[in-house]
């Protein structure tokens, strides 16, 4: 396999964005992802994307967008894993790159989903879910998130409080970055305030309805060399794929993740690395107990003990293992195909010491998990700066 660094990112501001389209947005992202890159041609264009038929009545993305851009006639791909299409379609660019089918891909995510009402976003979020076990009886995401939040709680003693914290957390570094969809400061009271959407989950305990594109350019090392940037060079040298059963009632333990702990599991390995090794981590934090979940089944924590790390401030911005410096999901947003990349910009983009006020100190290794549905896939990268 050939070594694959990062060699740019682009990222629109992420919102409800009701004057741009899908196509508009994506390509302001991909466009924005080759200038910093300074190249003007790839091999391949991957788009991460769940759901573009229901969201914004656009199937065939591929030829759509890559028209767009000007370079119809290249090799263009959608790749689709529910919330965690985004870490798929890096997943399937690095294998490109690494195995020599491609020296240089682009790689993107996007969703618009606020052209549609709330009744249709909810059915269009749902087909991540087993239809026939569980959309059909009327569960949705929230509930599927209470349930797991409920085992967690029982097993292991997490409290409301506890839940609350990852917002307060979250939302205070989304203060800090531009692209965020919320720059909202919130307090543990305001977080139990807030409206009861499925218990123990508030409002605050969960993920906007998002539109939103990123992009990122990988390349050769060889390749990265020849571009000549002052920057630290990034590679991808991890990268794990896992999935789940989809219903939660076939699974083993509703305590855990075992998709997302198989992913990373798989990343660590490819890498050489360890959980405690690591410097900065972004986890898909679509609710609050889903990030705390997520610090356990990649290592950072012993089962049970994510929780009180919020509580002693182990994953804050300045703490022992940053988790989600970008915002997370919850304050930076969640256009559910483009998370996945935008997690893995800002790992490259902490790696290479740019992220201003929201800078982790030092970071040389990073982690991204991004997951789909309520944890029935998963992906794991792990980036580095090369020695």
């Amino acid at each position: 396999m050939r070594d694959v660094a990062v060699v740019g990112i682009g990222m629109i501001d992420f919102g409800e964005l009701w004057e741009k389209s899908l196509r508009t947005m994506w390509a302001e992202a991909a466009l924005a992802a080759l200038t910093d890159a300074g190249v003007d041609s790839v091999d391949m264009v991957t788009i991460g994307c769940m759901s573009p038929g229901l969201f914004a009545g656009q199937e065939h993305l591929a030829s759509l967008l890559a028209d767009e851009l000007g370079m119809a006639g290249v090799p263009a791909a959608r790749v689709e894993s529910a919330c965690a299409s985004g870490g798929l379609a890096l997943r399937m660019a690095f294998a490109e790159v690494a195995g020599g089918l491609s020296d240089t891909v682009l790689v993107t995510g996007v969703e618009k989903m606020t052209d549609v009402d709330g009744a249709d976003a909810t059915f269009a979020l749902g087909t991540a879910a087993d239809q026939e076990w569980e959309g059909f009886h009327g569960i949705t995401f929230p509930g599927l998130y209470a349930m797991l939040a409920q085992v967690h709680m029982q097993r292991h003693g997490t409290t409301s409080e506890q839940l609350a914290a990852v917002a307060v957390k979250n939302h205070a570094n989304g203060l800090l970055n531009p692209h965020a969809q919320y720059h909202l400061k919130v307090s543990v009271e305001d977080v139990l305030a807030s409206t009861m959407v499925a218990d123990p989950l508030h409002l605050l305990d969960c993920s906007p309805v998002t539109d939103g594109a990123a992009a990122l350019v990988i390349t050769t090392v060889e390749r990265a060399r020849e571009l000549g940037s002052e920057r630290p060079m990034v590679k991808i040298t991890g990268s794990g794929l896992a999935t789940d059963t989809m219903a939660l009632a076939n699974r083993n333990d509703l305590s855990q993740l075992d998709g997302v702990r198989l992913a990373a599991e798989r990343a660590y390995a490819m890498a050489g690395r360890k959980p405690e090794e690591l410097h900065v981590v972004e986890v898909h934090d679509c609710f609050t107990i889903a990030e705390i979940m997520t610090t356990e089944a990649i290592g950072l924590f012993d089962p049970g003990f994510g929780a009180s790390a919020v509580d002693k401030g182990l994953t804050s911005l300045h703490g022992k293992i940053p988790v989600n410096p970008s915002g997370g999901l919850k304050s930076k947003g969640h256009p559910v195909g483009a998370t996945g990349v935008a997690q893995v910009a800002e790992i490259a983009t902490q790696l290479w010491g740019e992220a201003g006020q929201r800078q982790v100190e030092g970071a040389t290794i990073g982690l991204a998990q991004n997951m789909g549905g309520s944890g029935g896939s998963s992906t794991v990268h792990i980036l580095e700066v090369a020695s």
